[in-house]
């Protein structure tokens, strides 16, 4: 493939940008202007286009693509055509006739999709078009531009959790065709000056630390999570997926110093016995002072999840500190939980999970108002009055070929502002599992004081 910048002055002598004096849809005016819709009209050109945008991205996670209309919708298709990714097309408005969908093609609710757009500058396009994308069951994660005009918007959408990958910035450009002598420095200079006094402002509220997290927290499992973070200086949750309970015992030995709460799945542990398995898991978490965190996911009636909680083999409710539920039960659902906290779980970070957002809409405001939950599982900022709990984080890896999809401590502790992080075959696969811990507990530890 030709090199990026032969690639763009090609682009550049179809007239994209001009430079000049404009004055912007908001009034502002602008020393340069683009306009990415001629590319359409060169296919050599829109088909290089769309290759060096899909050679940025990891396509394994997607199973649809769109463009934002109108400028982008052929880029979308050329990608499409290359990657074979099913297209689906955004109205800009909904017919009066007919279904009056905003949303036309094959997909199904729970498909994950790469959201394509021309020009990027304060992101209002595309926050309007994602929930109008997520309205249909699909989930929005990473979004494609091929020009940042750097005017806030990359930045803007970033901090809502979403994956910006831009193939040019304007400052980028404008270093290539000073270097091609299409711009003098006086023009270039304006440029500059432009970009630093018309960055569009958004009000940066600042995440919560723990130590005022801790101040406001009621309930007592939430509190004594944030109370050893703190002394720990850790916000690691290492997810145990081992089946033994030698592995299980092994693994909280090594990783207990590091971590503020060993994650189990025990109705896989295939030796399971209350004084060999819980009694020494209750020592160890005693000894490094960490809490166990129960990840049976419950998802039943009230009735039913009393019953899967305190009794039968388990017997959760004897050495729990806290465990994760779904909400789909409703809100009375949770009202078995006595003693422990309840982690609900309002979305999750699988590849084509139906928890969509109607449904997360609804099962965050069961988890703010339900007095034993303490916080939530999701892949998107909640609430600040809420625990946040972030799956999926690994150092090393973008998925694991099973849906799962990662991500990295400084990605969740930045633009998600979660509270704690949960890693598993990050730590437990490695071969080092005590050094892994370490690891990540410093870099998340990092990664939260670089966020606040």
């Amino acid at each position: 493939m030709d090199s990026k910048k032969q690639f763009f002055l090609e682009c550049y002598q179809l007239g994209i940008i001009k430079f000049g004096r404009f004055t912007l849809k908001s009034g502002i005016e602008s020393p340069f202007y683009v306009d990415l819709r001629p590319l359409a009209s060169d296919p050599k050109i829109l088909k290089r286009l769309a290759n060096y945008l899909l050679d940025m991205l990891p396509l394994d996670n997607f199973d649809l693509i769109c463009g934002v209309p109108y400028a982008a919708l052929p880029m979308a298709t050329a990608m499409s055509l290359e990657s074979y990714l099913p297209l689906i097309i955004k109205r800009k408005e909904a017919k009066d006739y007919g279904t009056k969908k905003m949303i036309e093609g094959i997909y199904t609710k729970g498909q994950n999709c790469l959201l394509v757009e021309d020009v990027i500058t304060s992101g209002k396009s595309l926050l309007e078009t994602i929930p109008e994308i997520e309205n249909e069951g699909i989930s929005v994660s990473d979004i494609v531009v091929v020009l940042d005009r750097q005017q806030g918007g990359k930045e803007m959408l970033e901090s809502k959790g979403y994956r910006v990958h831009t193939l040019f910035t304007i400052s980028e450009v404008c270093k290539m065709l000073k270097e091609e002598g299409h711009l003098c420095d006086d023009e270039v200079l304006r440029i500059d000056d432009f970009l630093k006094g018309n960055m569009v402002k958004f009000e940066e509220k600042k995440r919560p630390s723990y130590e005022h997290k801790l101040k406001h927290a009621d309930h007592s499992v939430a509190k004594k999570l944030l109370e050893i973070s703190l002394e720990k200086k850790s916000n690691l949750i290492v997810s145990a997926d081992v089946i033994s309970t030698q592995e299980l015992l092994e693994l909280a030995e090594k990783v207990g110093p590091h971590i503020v709460a060993l994650k189990t799945h025990i109705d896989i542990i295939t030796d399971f016995d209350p004084d060999t398995t819980i009694l020494p898991l209750k020592d160890l978490a005693a000894k490094y002072n960490f809490l166990l965190m129960e990840d049976r996911k419950f998802a039943d009636i009230g009735n039913t999840q009393e019953l899967q909680f305190s009794y039968g083999t388990y017997k959760i409710s004897n050495w729990a500190d806290f465990v994760t539920s779904h909400v789909i039960g409703g809100y009375d659902s949770l009202d078995c939980f006595l003693n422990v906290g309840v982690v609900a779980i309002l979305g999750m970070s699988s590849k084509g999970t139906l928890t969509d957002k109607n449904y997360q809409d609804e099962a965050l405001k069961i988890a703010q108002s339900h007095p034993n939950v303490i916080g939530g599982v999701s892949q998107k900022q909640i609430p600040e009055e809420l625990l946040l709990f972030t799956p999926g984080v690994n150092m090393g890896e973008s998925g694991d070929g099973k849906g799962q999809q990662y991500h990295t401590p400084e990605h969740v502790f930045r633009n998600l502002q979660t509270d704690f992080m949960i890693v598993g075959r990050g730590i437990y696969k490695a071969e080092d599992a005590e050094k892994a811990a370490l690891n990540y507990k410093i870099t998340g530890w990092n990664a939260y004081l670089e966020s606040l």
